[in-house]
């Protein structure tokens, strides 16, 4: 296992899991296959958060087979959370946040040249600007969009995706990670919101999403939370100091 206190990789990957036993194992081990195309050094940080399957023993099996890979624990189903303490516990210059169904080498690839280029903070993975290929459901793209009109209409987003595959320059971020104050879905859109906010450079680049796998949470189920976690990040960003 990778002993973050005697090395400090290049890029940290960052990627949350809850029930994810299907596909964890062929994920992970796929990526770590791709990371060697990049010729970088690179920690894969495993965010199991609440899972009640054998998602985390497949991941602790992981973080011992492969070197580069490390395991952390959330006690409960939060994404958000999960997202957040990966960051924080992450060692890399660079942290790309990746999710276990796409873990997609084309975006780590061009998301890093732009931070090694100084061309940007924060890269952003696009499901909806124009280039993009948004493959999943239907219901799965409308809620995107749906999210993304309230995300301008009350916050004055000017972006045109929050959640998903990210990139930054950690030192750049992490004083924005620490002012976020929702989390489960909505903290990946806090994140990109504050930093659009605070004047850091943001770039969006087009990406192809294709769902591998049913969404781990139910969609509907989720509705709840997202809508009441949308009013608290409102009043978060408008009305807190740490906005």
């Amino acid at each position: 296992m990778n002993d973050p206190t005697t090395s400090k990789p290049h890029v940290s990957i960052v990627i949350p899991i809850f029930n994810e036993e299907g596909i964890l194992r062929s994920a992970v081990t796929d990526l770590v296959e791709r990371m060697k195309e990049l010729g970088q050094s690179y920690e894969l940080i495993l965010a199991e958060n609440g899972s009640r399957d054998d998602t985390p023993a497949i991941a602790r099996h992981l973080s011992e087979r492969y070197e580069t890979v490390r395991s952390i624990h959330i006690d409960e189903p939060n994404y958000g959370k999960a997202l957040r303490t990966g960051i924080l516990d992450a060692k890399g210059e660079f942290v790309v946040c990746d999710e276990i169904d796409l873990c997609d080498i084309d975006f780590h690839r061009r998301a890093l040249d732009l931070l090694d280029k100084d061309e940007a903070d924060l890269v952003v993975g696009s499901k909806v600007m124009a280039g993009a290929e948004d493959k999943r459901p239907f219901m799965r793209k409308a809620g995107t969009m749906v999210i993304n009109q309230l995300l301008h209409l009350f916050l004055g987003f000017k972006g045109t995706d929050t959640h998903g595959l990210k990139a930054f320059r950690r030192e750049a971020i992490l004083p924005v990670v620490h002012q976020c104050l929702v989390d489960r879905d909505l903290f990946a859109s806090e994140l990109v919101i504050r930093t659009e906010r605070n004047g850091i450079r943001v770039m969006e680049i087009p990406i192809t999403v294709v769902e591998k796998r049913k969404p781990s949470i139910n969609l509907v189920k989720r509705v709840p939370n997202v809508i009441k976690n949308l009013g608290r990040l409102v009043m978060a960003i408008r009305f807190n100091k740490a906005s």
